[in-house]
């Protein structure tokens, strides 16, 4: 008789977050900004770092790119151990990045993939190449659960200005032709007392999300925010739509919480850390 070997019950752990991003030494944005996101939603946050910016809230001085095999060793380093639940994606700033990239994620099948398409600094600052735009739609969209580009990535991507609250529903239904799952387009650069941001479903659906404008000049690293924070609640097992409520409930909630703070002489950072939550345990 054939005894069946008992099994061993799985070892608690934390949700877990990989970003892959930018650095900024200013720390509002890109990876710093991730890895706060992740801690304060009780997440564990992990880094693949795509580019070294010499930054601050005035804007962007330096890049350095990480050579990518470098950047796929960072990847697979974190993969083959931790383990990943969700993933974030920031700037990428070279198309042999982005390729190492959607490589990457395929070949790890990696879930819950956040694209932020940042090819757009806070300050103005271009960040990518138009070449490089083109490999992110071709290889990056189709893998990513949701794209979250705001007005001026939009506008980049699509190849002309978003103009009008009125305009988004068409540009969020023209980014999902484009290949992308989800598209979360951001409407706060557009003027008004109201921010009205567009989820365009997987089954082309649109679900507006509506918030009075908060007044404040720390607007720094907002997209990288919220962009986390999706993935920490897609990684905690939220589906998309509910996932990017909160997020967008948390953000809204670090900018009140950081509005009125002086940091730096330009743009300054959230309040990332105004409501923790203690570390989730799956």
């Amino acid at each position: 008789m054939t005894q069946t070997k008992p099994s061993t019950p799985q070892a608690p752990r934390y949700a877990r977050v990989l970003s892959i991003a930018g650095s900024d030494s200013g720390g509002g944005a890109g990876i710093q900004a991730d890895l706060k996101t992740f801690s304060a939603l009780g997440c564990y946050g992990m880094t693949a770092i795509t580019a070294l910016t010499a930054q601050n809230t005035l804007g962007v001085r330096a890049i350095h790119g990480v050579p990518p095999d470098i950047l796929q060793a960072q990847i697979d380093a974190v993969v083959e151990d931790i383990g990943v639940d969700a993933v974030k994606i920031g700037m990428l700033h070279a198309p042999e990045v982005v390729q190492v990239v959607a490589a990457a994620i395929r070949r790890h099948r990696l879930p819950h993939v956040v694209l932020d398409p940042v090819m757009v600094a806070t300050s103005g600052d271009r960040l990518t190449t138009e070449q490089t735009v083109q490999v992110l739609v071709r290889e990056l969209f189709p893998l990513a659960e949701v794209v979250t580009p705001n007005l001026d990535e939009a506008a980049l991507l699509l190849g002309r200005p978003i103009v009008g609250a009125e305009a988004l529903d068409d540009a969020a239904r023209d980014l999902l032709a484009l290949g992308a799952r989800a598209v979360l387009l951001k409407g706060g650069h557009l003027p008004g007392d109201e921010v009205v941001d567009v989820l365009a479903q997987p089954d082309g659906s649109l679900v507006h999300l509506r918030s009075p404008r908060i007044a404040t000049h720390n607007g720094h690293g907002t997209g990288c925010t919220l962009s986390s924070a999706i993935a920490a609640h897609l990684a905690l097992g939220l589906p998309l739509a509910d996932a990017v409520a909160r997020a967008r409930a948390y953000i809204l909630g670090a900018i009140q919480a950081g509005a009125v703070v002086r940091t730096g002489h330009g743009h300054g950072p959230l309040n990332h850390g105004f409501a923790p939550v203690a570390q989730v345990i799956c």
